[in-house]
């Protein structure tokens, strides 16, 4: 089956550039040209990634992508010519998969997507979420229970979990975890990863304030816990 990637730019050439790499890439790209038309969009059939221009002619490409967030799980990746750190970091922090600045090359956003379609494949399988109690993994719907509570986890926040999941007692670098949550690690910081380290222990511990489920490693990294 061809996965569905919506594409939202308002410029119809480099649209029709990165329409043409995808779909002979395999997928099945629908472009839109504004942010009301992309939401439509998303609410008329599934898609499975979007290719998101900051810059469009009714919204702010940021502001586009916390409204997507709030009804859809489905991966973004940003497409703009703005190239400044601050920039790369807001959206990635936004919950976004991945950050290609203009100029840029069809194929290497194709690939980009295809990496990202991968990753949001490879999810935990329901063995190994049952080895993690008392964390509970709904794959379809991108959620975890927490001692049966259902955590409020923005997007990021939840591979970040599923990441330390996949190896608990495991000390995992800040590079490492980089590596696990974007495709191109160098596009943000390693304070990024404190940042959601920070937000995730925060809701873990709402819930269940008597244990730290996230230990850090000075220097090395952090780690999940391993026996509860």
């Amino acid at each position: 089956m061809r996965p569905t990637v919506l594409v939202v730019e308002d410029e119809p050439a480099v649209a029709d550039a990165i329409v043409y790499a995808l779909r002979t890439d395999g997928c099945d790209p629908v472009h839109v040209a504004s942010g009301a038309a992309a939401l439509a969009a998303l609410g008329a059939r599934p898609v499975q990634l979007v290719v998101l221009d900051v810059g469009l002619p009714d919204a702010n490409g940021f502001d586009l992508c916390r409204e997507i967030r709030r009804s859809h799980e489905v991966p973004i990746i940003f497409l703009t010519a703005r190239s400044e750190e601050t920039d790369r970091v807001v959206g990635l922090e936004l919950g976004a998969d991945d950050y290609v600045v203009k100029p840029f090359s069809p194929r290497e956003l194709s690939a980009r997507v295809r990496a990202v379609l991968r990753r949001a494949a490879a999810q935990p399988t329901p063995a190994k979420a049952a080895a993690h109690r008392p964390f509970d993994i709904d794959e379809q719907r991108h959620s975890v229970r927490y001692f049966g509570q259902a955590l409020d986890l923005t997007r990021t926040e939840y591979r970040l979990l599923t990441a330390l999941l996949r190896h608990p007692g495991w000390v995992l670098s800040r590079a490492r975890l980089l590596e696990e949550l974007w495709d191109d690690p160098g596009a943000t910081t390693e304070r990024a990863i404190d940042s959601h380290i920070k937000a995730l222990r925060a809701k873990l511990r709402a819930l269940r304030p008597d244990l730290e489920a996230i230990e850090t490693h000075r220097g090395e990294g952090y780690s999940l816990r391993e026996r509860w």
